[in-house]
């Protein structure tokens, strides 16, 4: 079969298409014939090494995080699934997989598909929708009423999350290019800020939570426009003591680690006395589910800006990186 396959750490040029073994079903997997497969920003830094101190990946390894597909075949113990099921699913982040033509994935991290979807858009759900979920129903405890902002609204996370946190009830600002300005209104944002002619700390003040999806002078001047008392989630800065204990599961040493790299937002929250979290998205497969009921229920759709096919994965992957993509960037297989 074929497979984008990571070889190496470094640029654009250590990945490349090749023919790798059909992977195996071993007991609690299934095997997927892999329909679509969606890229997010934490595959080019996989390829970078920017995260080999959290995953222990062995190279060379199919690359790719994300994919929806059919049910080719069931493992043993294996419940809930049968050959021919429609799924999608964020894979283990230490097994990768979804650029090939078929994945192995542990049932528990997979979902079914909605009916409302095709594969493209099922392929760009669980990566970026876990994560948007995650952080503000789990971290930001978003509630009817309350004014959240979101950075980088025309996203994949951004476009989720604004449909997420409208549905949670909230009302939401967020930045985006004149571009993209439509697009994020379209999804439910009250307020939009041009990023290109206004700093949103200028004209933002009181919020009741912020969710930062770029880092970088964002994160710093997010802890500036929410409420005391109150939390930045980040998915774009650099994690802290609590995303090794909570999120990795991991001990001592890297929470050590995590805490040299973060003192300096950390103790720029701390002079605003508000909290600094960096969420490290939690596969899982009951929070699709949570995911796949608001997709059919109408509250909330994945969007695609732009697929690509496998031969062309290389393109797929220098798209994503210019940065400008509005919504999803969806890999085909054959």
């Amino acid at each position: 079969m074929q497979g984008y396959v990571l070889t190496k750490y470094g640029n654009a040029d250590v990945m490349e298409l090749r023919e790798v073994p059909k992977p195996v079903a071993g007991p609690g997997d299934l095997l997927i014939r892999v329909r679509a497969a969606g890229l997010n920003p934490v595959d080019y830094k996989i390829r970078e090494g920017q995260l080999k101190v959290i995953h222990r990946l062995a190279l060379p390894t199919v690359a790719g995080s994300e994919l929806a597909g059919v049910v080719e075949e069931v493992g043993a113990g294996v419940e809930g699934f049968a050959v021919g099921d429609r799924v999608m699913t964020r894979v283990d982040p230490n097994r990768l997989g979804a650029l090939a033509t078929y994945a192995v994935v542990s049932a528990g991290l997979v979902a079914p598909m909605p009916e409302k979807l095709d594969f493209d858009e099922a392929a760009g759900l669980p990566l970026a929708g876990l994560t948007a979920l995650q952080a503000l129903r789990d971290e930001m405890r978003v509630r009817p009423g309350q004014r959240i902002f979101i950075s980088g609204g025309a996203g994949g996370v951004g476009t989720l999350a604004i449909q997420l946190a409208v549905w949670m009830g909230a009302h939401v600002t967020t930045t985006a290019s004149p571009a993209g300005a439509e697009l994020v209104r379209s999804l439910g944002a009250e307020e939009v800020i041009d990023y290109k002619s206004t700093r949103f700390k200028d004209v933002l003040r009181d919020m009741d939570g912020a969710l930062d999806l770029v880092g970088g002078q964002d994160l710093t001047d997010s802890f500036g426009i929410v409420r005391p008392g109150t939390t930045v989630v980040s998915v774009g800065g650099v994690p802290e003591p609590l995303t090794a204990r909570k999120d990795l599961d991991a001990g001592f040493v890297l929470a050590s680690v995590f805490a040299v790299m973060s003192a300096k937002p950390r103790r720029q929250a701390k002079a605003r006395g508000v909290g600094y979290r960096f969420l490290m998205m939690r596969p899982s497969g009951t929070d699709l589910r949570v995911l796949a009921d608001l997709v059919e229920q109408g509250h909330v759709r994945p969007v695609v800006d732009r697929g690509f096919p496998l031969e062309r994965a290389a393109d797929a992957f220098a798209y994503l990186e210019t940065g400008r993509a509005k919504g999803k960037v969806i890999v085909r297989m054959p």
